[in-house]
C-alpha cells in the first residue's frame, strides 16, 4: 500500500457525522429476482441468531495430499472436467500480493477477537486463504423423492469452468480456483422435507435434521475415496429441481469460519462448506457459487436482510450485494481484503488538511493504482475506485469515480457498504436486465463533479487526455477539529 502522508485521519466527531450523501429513492426490487443465499459461522447460530457474524479460529488445514486411490473425482480449472481419475497434487503458489496492512487496513470490531465474515482488513484464521491455488471439493446429491432429471456433468457445466474463469480475472490471476468433482449424484437416504432446510436452517451437530444430517451422509458416502486433508473448501450442488425456485426463495448458504464439528475418516474438520440449491437467474447465473465461496475467504453480506423495500446499498457494483443477472466486479476494497491488490495499487490518505491528486485505473486495465482509502475513524473509511465497461462489468453504462464508505464495525446483511449515489434522481443508465438496480448503474461521479461529507472533498477532475482508462481525483480531508 503506497502511504500519501504520515499522520493518521481519525476524529471522534468526524466519524459521528460524516455520512454517505442521500442513496437513490427506495425502489421496488427487480422482478423476477431472489435474495442471496445467506453466510452463517460455523458456530451454527439457531435461525433466530442467523446474522451473528462470530466464528472460532481453527488451525489451516493440513497439507494436500490429494484424492485416495480409486476416487472418480478429477481436478478442474478453466476446463470441462476429464473422464479418467486422478489424484490432485501438489504444486506451487500462484503468486499473492500482501494483505491489507497500515493505517488505511480497518480493523475488526473487537481487536484482538474474531469477527467472522466483515469488512475489517484481516480475516480470521479458519477462512479459506484467497490466493494462490485454492482447491475446492464439489460433489452433487438429490433426494429419493427429488430425483435429479439432468446429469451430473450437465449440473456441474452450470458452474464450471466459470468459476475459476471469473475469479481469475477479477483477481487479476491471484487466485487459482481448482474444483475436483465427483461426477455422481449422491442420493440422500431421508425424503427432502424429512431434513427439515430452508432458509435460515442451521448446522447443528445435535441436531438430526438440517445441513449437518446432510453433511454426515455425503462424507460417508465419499470418504473412502476421498482425502477431505487435499481441499480447503466443499461444494455441495443440489439437484436444481429440489426446494423452491430462486425467484421466489434461497437456500443457498455457506457455513464458514472454523470447524463445524463433522470429522472425516482421515480425521479433517470439514469446513468452510457451501450449498447450493435451485438456479439463480440472468445470463450469469454461476456466480451463486463465487458468491457463496466468497464468505469462506470471509467476505460479509451487502444486502440488507431485514426486509426493507430497497434493500441493495451497492447493486451490481458487487457480487456480494446482487449476484444475479449480467456478471458484476468485486469493489476494489474486497479485492484489497482479499490480496488481490498489490500495496502500490493502493492509496492511503490519511493526513488531516491535506490536498493531494490520483491517478486512478479501473480494474480491467493491467497496472496502476486502483483505490484510495480515506480513513475517517478507527472502523470506517472511505473508498474511491474507477470503473468503466468491461469484460466483468458490463452494466457499467457510466464510466467514472465511484465512491463508498466502508464500515467494519456493520454487520454482514446490515449494509456495511454504502455507494454514494452521483446521480440520485436518475433511473439509471443500464435498464435492459430486471435483475439489475438500474437506478445505481449511474452512481459514479464523473469529471466536475464532487462529493461532499462532513469536510471531506473528492473532486474528479477533468483529464487533458480526455482518456477513459485514467481518472483523476483531487482528495481534500478536514484538519483536526
Amino acid at each position: 500500500m503506497r502511504q500519501i502522508s504520515s499522520a493518521l485521519l481519525a476524529t471522534t466527531a468526524l466519524a459521528a457525522t460524516l455520512a454517505v450523501p442521500a442513496l437513490n429513492a427506495a425502489a421496488p426490487r427487480p422482478t423476477g429476482t431472489a435474495r442471496h443465499g445467506d453466510s452463517r459461522p460455523a458456530t451454527s447460530p439457531p435461525p433466530d441468531a442467523r446474522d451473528r457474524t462470530d466464528a472460532p479460529t481453527a488451525p489451516p488445514t493440513a497439507t494436500e495430499t490429494g484424492t485416495k486411490t480409486g476416487t472418480t473425482a478429477r481436478e478442474t480449472a478453466s476446463a470441462p472436467p476429464p473422464h479418467s481419475p486422478t489424484t490432485p497434487t501438489r504444486s506451487p503458489r500462484t503468486p499473492s500480493a500482501a494483505l491489507p496492512s497500515g493505517p488505511c487496513a480497518l480493523p475488526g470490531a473487537f481487536p484482538g477477537t474474531l469477527t467472522g465474515v466483515s469488512e475489517a482488513a484481516a480475516t480470521p484464521r479458519g477462512f479459506t486463504r484467497a490466493t494462490g491455488r485454492v482447491r475446492a471439493l464439489t460433489v452433487l446429491i438429490d433426494f429419493p423423492d427429488v430425483r435429479a432429471g439432468i446429469s451430473p456433468r450437465a449440473r456441474y457445466g452450470e458452474f464450471f469452468p466459470a468459476v475459476p474463469r471469473f475469479f481469475r480475472q477479477s483477481s487479476h490471476g491471484r487466485l487459482d480456483y481448482r474444483s475436483t468433482p465427483i461426477l455422481k449424484w449422491i442420493r440422500m437416504s431421508r425424503p427432502l422435507a424429512s431434513y427439515d432446510i430452508g432458509r435460515g436452517t442451521s448446522f447443528n451437530p445435535a441436531s438430526k435434521n438440517g445441513y449437518y444430517a446432510v453433511a454426515k451422509e455425503i462424507v460417508r458416502t465419499v470418504d473412502r475415496n476421498v482425502d477431505f486433508r487435499a481441499y480447503d473448501l466443499v461444494n455441495v450442488l443440489v439437484t436444481p429441481n429440489a426446494g423452491p425456485p430462486a425467484t421466489k426463495n434461497v437456500w443457498s448458504v455457506t457455513f464458514s469460519g472454523g470447524p463445524l464439528g463433522l470429522r472425516t475418516g482421515d480425521g479433517t474438520q470439514l469446513r468452510n462448506i457451501s450449498f447450493i440449491w435451485s438456479r439463480q437467474t440472468g445470463p450469469s447465473a454461476y456466480r451463486v457459487l463465487n458468491h457463496e465461496n466468497a464468505h469462506s475467504f470471509g467476505l460479509p453480506d451487502l444486502y440488507f436482510t431485514d426486509g426493507r423495500a430497497d434493500p441493495h446499498p451497492v447493486g451490481h457494483w458487487d457480487p456480494m450485494d446482487v449476484d444475479w443477472g449480467p456478471e458484476n466486479d468485486f469493489l476494489g476494497w474486497h479485492k484489497w481484503k482479499l490480496g488481490w491488490l498489490t500495496p502500490d495499487q493502493v492509496d492511503c490518505v490519511h493526513r488531516p488538511g491535506s490536498t493531494t491528486t490520483h491517478r486512478l485505473t479501473p480494474a480491467a486495465v493491467p497496472g496502476g493504482t486502483k483505490i484510495a482509502v480515506i480513513p475517517v475513524s478507527r472502523y470506517r473509511a472511505y473508498v474511491v475506485e474507477a470503473r468503466r465497461t468491461g469484460p466483468l462489468d458490463p452494466t457499467a453504462c457510466r464510466p467514472g469515480v465511484l465512491i463508498y464508505r466502508v464500515s467494519s464495525v456493520t454487520p454482514s446483511g446490515r449494509g456495511p457498504v454504502r455507494v454514494a449515489d452521483a446521480t440520485p434522481k436518475s433511473a439509471g443508465c443500464y435498464r435492459k436486465d430486471p435483475n439489475v438496480r438500474a437506478g445505481l448503474t449511474d452512481a459514479t461521479y464523473r469529471p466536475g463533479q464532487t462529493f461532499r461529507a462532513a469536510g471531506l472533498t473528492l473532486s474528479v477532475l477533468r483529464s487533458a487526455s480526455n482518456s477513459p482508462d485514467a481518472f483523476r481525483v483531487r482528495i481534500t480531508t478536514p484538519k483536526r477539529p
